[in-house]
């Protein structure tokens, strides 16, 4: 027994107890693991997900919950040189006995042939795509991605500045076509801590093939947010509280429909004689 808790250390150096605490706190407040779970990580390579695989690895010895781990990596073909990106992922894997896949989808031709509109949302589309089938072909019921919580404010000021939504994703969603639950383990944590918790124990990530990385309508957002919090530094708590339902204040209400606007201009206007 000894023994086995001297392998376990060595493989798992602990995470330091706030990160810990962090991700323990989101897996209890919005249950995201439960007995019997068998668990996909989508695993990019980039230092948010090889965090979330890390920490997911160390779970299954301090939870009391019994479940199962797989990686899956999507190639999106963007860069011939990637495979030995792969090959440090999957040596990584078999280091934290959880079995990897990979599989090239071609997202570096479909943005081609669009030619490059809606490079992000393209992207994201057609990697969900796979990562969803591939959890449904080994038996999976739940697919964990790394998403952070400066993420989920992006995608919140994202979605009120290109939609005019206010809405982000979610700790936990169902997803009604597939039957798989989507977590986000992650979510507490800042971008700052996922970057110090790899760096603490010396995992070094897979640099992203992607040739828009840093270029793109997030990167603007992130970038904007971090200038404003300069010059106050309570507006990203602020935006953080905004994620929560209980956030939300005296709202217009939605837009009338045309017929309904008629009906409403009857009552107001007198009849127009010939």
């Amino acid at each position: 027994m000894k023994d086995n808790c001297r392998r376990e250390a060595k493989k798992f150096p602990p995470l330091p107890r706030l990160y810990f605490s962090k991700i323990m706190r989101a897996i209890v407040e919005f249950e995201l693991i439960q007995d019997g779970d068998k668990i996909l990580i989508g695993l990019s390579g980039g230092k948010d997900s090889l965090l979330l695989l890390y920490a997911l690895a160390a779970m299954r010895s301090r939870l009391k919950k019994s479940f199962e781990l797989r990686a899956f990596t999507v190639n999106p073909m963007f860069s011939p040189d990637f495979q030995p990106g792969l090959d440090r992922l999957r040596k990584l894997c078999r280091r934290l006995d959880v079995p990897y896949d990979s599989r090239e989808v071609d997202i570096a031709g479909r943005l081609a042939a669009q030619g490059g509109r809606d490079r992000c949302f393209t992207c994201a589309f057609f990697r969900r795509g796979a990562v969803n089938r591939f959890a449904l072909e080994t038996g999976c019921n739940k697919v964990a991605y790394a998403h952070h919580h400066d993420d989920a404010v992006e995608t919140l000021l994202m979605g009120l500045f290109s939609s005019g939504q206010i809405s982000t994703f979610l700790p936990k969603t169902f997803l009604d076509k597939t039957g798989l639950t989507v977590i986000r383990p992650l979510i507490y944590l800042r971008e700052k801590e996922t970057a110090d918790a790899v760096s603490i124990h010396g995992i070094s990530p897979v640099k992203s093939p992607c040739p828009y990385d840093g270029h793109t309508k997030r990167q603007v957002v992130k970038e904007l947010i971090a200038r404003l919090t300069r010059e106050d530094p309570l507006l990203y708590d602020h935006l953080g509280a905004a994620l929560r339902e209980s956030a939300v204040g005296d709202l217009w209400p939605r837009a009338k429909t045309r017929p309904e606007m008629y009906n409403t201009y009857q009552e107001y206007v007198k009849g127009q004689k010939g």
